[in-house]
């Protein structure tokens, strides 16, 4: 078995590209929106057979174990060839959660089910009026014998319709405190009471979902952790999605078509088209350059702080700065619902929405600027 970790980065990277070079799907490079199970499902068990496809977790649970300097040499060698997005809410968020804080009995069950495909899970965090403000949530769970007994709603569940498995955040302590009386808890997609309905998007595409949970009964063993204890899992959850969404990559691709689409235009000569793409060629380098101060933490293995923050309003806002520019360059195709005739790759309008909703999802820019500000600044905070 390679001992990826001893490989320098160098050596380590042209191993990732060979192997997407020779496996990766050609026709799933840079897919316009968010694939299906059905359509990623063989590349997810390609992945599978290679043993690539946790790449964080140790190897005794079957990953990779490769370190933060691996890990971020993979991310961008995916990033660079265009990988679509797996389903990975159970390899990169419950896997790790598991295996800090599951039992035995749970790493033992659900681990190889995840690594086999034969589990597909989706993320039950967000609800109607509690979605920035997560610790505000009302889905509940009462004890009733060996079971809970779960009622409520979720909503933005990505991938929901693809998903088998769903791990939720519910309260088990009404009389606590907002942060306190919050509980972490596996359930099966197709128990009773559970009821799917797919959010059509702007972009006619139904990638989110709501779901409805009516006296959903659970076992007792699908808690994890301890009751009353789940807040402090989701942080940790939220904490490594903080980095993850403040990645170059959405402006990376974003400012490629850019320049694609100026070309497609006949307007890279056009000295109004130069200095804004330039602007922003510039404002993408500072991006990376920010990522690298954090990549750089993660390499040392240092935890990272508060202000990894910075990266997700940056990355977000920048990705929106790029989009407008393209809806305004593509003149009569900046409506188009459908990718270009004469260029397949380029989707302007899709990409526009897609930008749209990034200054929201995984804690809106008002809330991470508070973050900031109280933990980074001290504003605010009581002397």
């Amino acid at each position: 078995m390679t001992e990826w970790n001893a490989l320098s980065d160098d050596e380590f990277r042209g191993e990732v590209r060979r192997f997407l070079e020779e496996h990766y799907p050609p026709a799933l490079r840079n897919p316009p929106r968010r694939l299906h199970w059905p359509a990623i499902k063989p590349w997810y068990m390609t992945l599978s057979a290679k043993g690539w496809l946790a790449p964080a977790w140790p190897r005794e649970h079957g990953g990779m174990g490769l370190n933060a300097a691996k890990l971020l040499v993979l991310t961008d060698e995916y990033e660079r060839f265009g990988v679509a997005r797996a389903p990975d809410h159970g390899i990169v968020l419950l896997g790790p959660l598991l295996i800090r804080y599951g039992t035995a009995e749970q790493r033992a069950f659900f681990l190889p089910k995840i690594l086999a495909g034969a589990h597909v899970w989706c993320q039950g965090y967000s609800e109607p009026g509690a979605g920035s403000d997560l610790a505000g949530l009302r889905t509940e769970a009462v004890a009733d014998g060996d079971h809970w007994v779960v009622n409520g709603q979720k909503t933005w569940t990505t991938m929901a319709t693809d998903a088998n498995w769903i791990f939720l955040l519910v309260r088990t302590d009404k009389a606590a405190k907002k942060q306190e009386g919050i509980s972490f808890l596996l359930v099966p997609m197709d128990s009773p009471g559970i009821t799917v309905r797919p959010i059509v998007n702007l972009e006619l595409h139904d990638e989110f979902c709501e779901v409805f949970f009516d006296d959903v009964r659970v076992p007792r063993g699908n808690l994890v952790g301890e009751v009353n204890k789940g807040w402090t899992m989701a942080k940790a959850l939220l904490g490594f999605e903080r980095i993850f969404l403040g990645s170059a990559r959405q402006s990376a691709h974003a400012l490629a078509r850019l320049r694609e689409l100026g070309e497609a235009m006949g307007v890279t000569e056009d000295p109004g088209f130069r200095d804004r793409y330039t602007r922003l060629r510039l404002d993408l380098a500072d991006h990376k350059a920010l990522y690298e101060v954090f990549a750089e933490r993660l390499r040392r293995g240092e935890t990272l702080g508060a202000d990894v923050s910075l990266l997700k309003i940056n990355q977000s806002e920048l990705f929106q700065r790029i989009t407008e520019t393209m809806l305004e360059v593509a003149g009569e195709n900046a409506g188009l619902l459908d990718p270009m005739e004469d260029n397949r790759a380029l989707h302007p309008a899709g990409l526009f929405i897609q930008a749209r909703p990034t200054t929201i999802y995984g804690g809106t820019s008002e809330i991470q600027r508070s973050i900031i500000a109280r933990e980074v600044l001290g504003l605010g905070a009581r002397r």
